[in-house]
């Protein structure tokens, strides 16, 4: 049962003698609560060593979009490594990874059809720019290698991607002097806006391409912008020539409504980078996705024309073993009715936050529900009274969001919807 007060207190050996040897990702490990041992999951629910059961209200950060351990997912990985585990993929190819780029390149739209295959949506951000910046030096234009991101904007914590995203609204102020310089830009959400940022392109004539998240700044603030964005960005970047890339490694595969969210606005970019749900939650993958247009500016006889990029485990087959499997799922079950069930049971569940103090907007997209505050004082505790009543939702920022798996069960979504409006209301 969900919040099962009834524990073992007895700490698992494995977790007493490894804690003290690891580095936990974005904690400050002084001050941190510690970590909650999982020992097993299963559709929405992490099984927790004490014997609790926590209902996920995220998805693992937005990966498991078919709930955990789906037997078809699992079973296609428990086949794929009787035969491969992985072959490098360096002058060597293997059935799964062509399967899913022919799969992903008839799905996508726009002629996306180029695909390059990487093992995180950080890396896959990287191919994005090297492309985009190569694809201008190997038609002899060198000045343009920089880029037009937006405020509000995440892409990754590598270092290529921390330079595209926003430093003084995200988390990677403190490596200011470290990063290449671009230029930081508002959406082009009216005309102000969008005037003010084809100023700015119509006066730099370094810019290689344009970088956004369509739709939906994720780990920015869960931020929303309307679909004539992305069309005011496409037409902008035809007109002045320039790259478009669409970052969907959050939005992509049914998260926002549509498959990929740029399809909501009719528009497609030249590159689109996936990841987060690529596997549904099982094994690290990405791919970055360009048009013949881009491609064939590296198709050519010199060596140093070619993408100089090649991650060890790229195309890894149990990964795209996984890939493919959860793609069979959006074929055979009706993902998409249920996120449209699940941002309607969102849009119900949240409303009564609207009206309390301290609750600045209430907003829902696809199967993502948000809950802006006026601000958030001690973020630790609201976390940890979140699973003191049976859930695993994780706020940062100002915001309490859930990004549940599309096959939540209506009952467990509506626990996560009135947990959260009972904590708000306590605040």
């Amino acid at each position: 049962m969900a919040g099962d007060a009834s524990k073992n207190d007895e700490t698992p050996d494995w977790y007493a003698n490894g804690l003290p040897h690891i580095w936990r990702p974005y904690a400050q490990m002084k001050t941190a609560s510690p970590p909650l041992p999982v020992v097993r999951t299963y559709g929405s629910r992490i099984v927790l060593a004490d014997g609790r059961e926590l209902i996920d209200g995220i998805a693992s950060w937005w990966t498991a979009c078919h709930g955990y351990n789906h037997p078809h997912i699992r079973a296609a990985v428990e086949r794929q490594l009787r035969d491969m585990p992985h072959v490098m993929f360096g002058g060597l190819v293997h059935e799964p990874g062509l399967a899913l780029a022919r799969r992903l390149a008839a799905l996508l739209p726009g002629g996306l059809c180029r695909v390059f295959f990487s093992d995180s949506g950080s890396v896959a951000v990287e191919v994005a720019l090297k492309m985009a910046a190569q694809y201008w030096i190997n038609r002899g234009v060198r000045r343009r290698t920089q880029f037009v991101a937006f405020r509000g904007g995440y892409h990754g914590d590598t270092t290529g991607a921390m330079a595209v995203s926003d430093s003084e609204e995200g988390m990677h102020s403190v490596f200011a002097g470290l990063l290449p310089q671009h230029q930081l830009a508002d959406l082009p959400e009216n005309d102000a806006s969008a005037n003010a940022l084809e100023k700015l392109l119509r006066e730099r004539d370094t810019i290689a391409g344009i970088i956004v998240e369509p739709l939906v700044q994720g780990a920015g603030g869960m931020k929303f912008h309307d679909a004539s964005v992305l069309k005011r960005l496409r037409a902008l970047a035809d007109k002045y020539e320039l790259l478009l890339i669409f970052d969907e490694i959050f939005t992509g595969f049914g998260r926002t409504g549509t498959l990929f969210a740029c399809e909501a606005a009719g528009v497609a970019p030249d590159i689109i980078t996936l990841s987060k749900a690529l596997t549904g939650g099982t094994l690290g993958l990405a791919a970055t996705i360009a048009t013949d247009k881009v491609f064939n500016a590296f198709w050519s006889n010199r060596a140093d024309q070619a993408l100089m990029h090649g991650p060890t485990y790229a195309a890894n087959a149990l990964a795209c073993a996984a890939a493919n499997a959860s793609l069979d799922l959006f074929e055979i079950e009706p993902r998409l009715q249920q996120v449209a069930a699940i941002s309607a049971a969102l849009s119900r569940g949240l409303a009564p936050c609207r009206n309390m103090p301290g609750v600045k907007d209430v907003r829902v997209k696809g199967s993502i529900g948000v809950v802006e505050l006026e601000g958030i004082g001690n973020l630790e505790a609201l976390r940890a009274s979140f699973v003191d009543q049976g859930v695993f939702v994780r706020p940062f920022g100002n915001i309490i969001y859930l990004t549940p798996a599309f096959t939540i069960a209506s009952d467990e979504l509506k626990t996560l919807t009135d947990v959260i409006v009972n904590v708000v209301r306590s605040l």
